[in-house]
């Protein structure tokens, strides 16, 4: 007749795994160990444990060798299991994500799960496995544009330098125009959103005009300057300069940080700066808008206010613009800039150095 193994326990073992069989938190498996362990120590054979606790005799005795081999660690975890074999090798692998990086369908821009399945003999679902490991994400792209500013170090640690460490005394406005803001007006009305089915709106729409945003994003506060305007051109801007003396304290001196476009540089624009001494220019790169934190406000305005909304006329969309610019500044937050100069100009010397290389091949 088969004996099982004997087990005796440490008066620290027994305490230990008298808290496991008693606990109501652990995981079920590892209670039902401990008292295995347990009925054991207590000389009870692999059948009369299978009996008491409702369980096989194999399992009995499986968890009464692993804790004579192991002890108690050998029951708080499972033991290792082969898995099923891979059905993919390394070199495949290697591939597979090679074709994806380094070539192209002959019909497409782009390969697909079904595309590259095909092409190389593996279902579509094994192929977005591997593709999700490997972080690739052929059906997606973003944009980009380096600056070929001239003099792009010297204003990007201008500009980035008001951000981290505005002056004293002054207040530093991120200036732009948001243009050619649409008023559309959906042809059917749309469903509202209810329990289970999302809100909706019409593709397509009517035109009913267009309004420029002159905004001026105060960089401490997070409080706006704004007015829309019909036109852009050198005289609105003028206008909206008057505004925004007008709306700060004349004893600071206002640092204004814009874009290069012509409007901003005309010669009458000038001439008011130069009469009005308390405005310096800080002009952005070219092809660096993102360096201007206004665009953050007209993206969060964009995406909140206008996208989803319809409007029978301009006068309708000033006046949702206005409101929800009242209201930002009832509680305004500020935009966090927390890049240093000397990280973004890292970032910008690898892009180009990445693009000079594309090109020597």
């Amino acid at each position: 007749m088969r004996v099982a193994p004997k087990i005796t326990l440490s008066g620290e073992q027994r305490a230990q795994l008298d808290a496991f069989a008693r606990s109501r938190s652990l995981p079920l498996r590892l209670v039902q160990r401990a008292q295995i362990v347990l009925l054991a120590s207590d000389g009870k054979q692999d059948l009369e444990i299978a009996e008491t606790l409702n369980i096989t005799r194999q399992t009995a005795g499986r968890w009464r060798k692993r804790f004579v081999r192991l002890g108690i660690p050998g029951i708080e975890k499972d033991a290792p299991r082969p898995g099923r074999t891979k059905k993919v090798s390394v070199s495949k692998t290697q591939m597979i994500v090679r074709k994806t990086t380094q070539e192209r369908p002959a019909n497409s821009t782009h390969w697909s799960t079904r595309t590259m399945a095909a092409a190389v003999g593996l279902s579509p679902s094994t192929i977005g496995r591997i593709w999700k490991i490997h972080g690739l994400k052929p059906h997606r792209i973003k944009t980009f544009k380096l600056s070929n500013d001239k003099h792009f170090i010297e204003k990007l640690n201008d500009i980035v330098g008001l951000y981290l460490s505005p002056p004293e005394h002054a207040i530093v406005l991120s200036c732009d125009e948001k243009s050619q803001i649409q008023a559309l007006d959906r042809t059917q009305p749309g469903l509202p959103l209810k329990k289970g089915r999302c809100g909706t709106m019409t593709h397509d729409y009517k035109r009913n005009g267009t309004t420029t945003l002159f905004a001026a994003l105060n960089t401490l506060n997070g409080k706006v300057i704004g007015t829309c305007m019909q036109r852009h051109r050198h005289q609105e801007w003028i206008k909206f300069l008057r505004l925004i003396d007008q709306g700060t304290p004349p004893d600071k001196h206002v640092h204004l940080i814009v874009d290069n476009y012509s409007t901003h540089k005309h010669p009458k624009v000038k001439a008011w700066l130069a009469r009005h001494r308390r405005f310096t220019v800080h002009f952005t790169p070219t092809s660096a808008s993102w360096l201007n934190m206004v665009e953050r406000f007209f993206r969060d305005l964009t995406d909140k206010r206008i996208r989803r909304d319809a409007f029978p006329s301009v006068k309708v969309l000033i006046a949702a613009i206005e409101d929800y610019i009242a209201k930002h500044n009832q509680q305004p937050k500020p935009f966090i800039w927390t890049a240093e100069a000397s990280d973004i100009l890292e970032k910008v010397t690898r892009a180009r150095k990445r693009l000079n290389k594309l090109k020597s091949v």
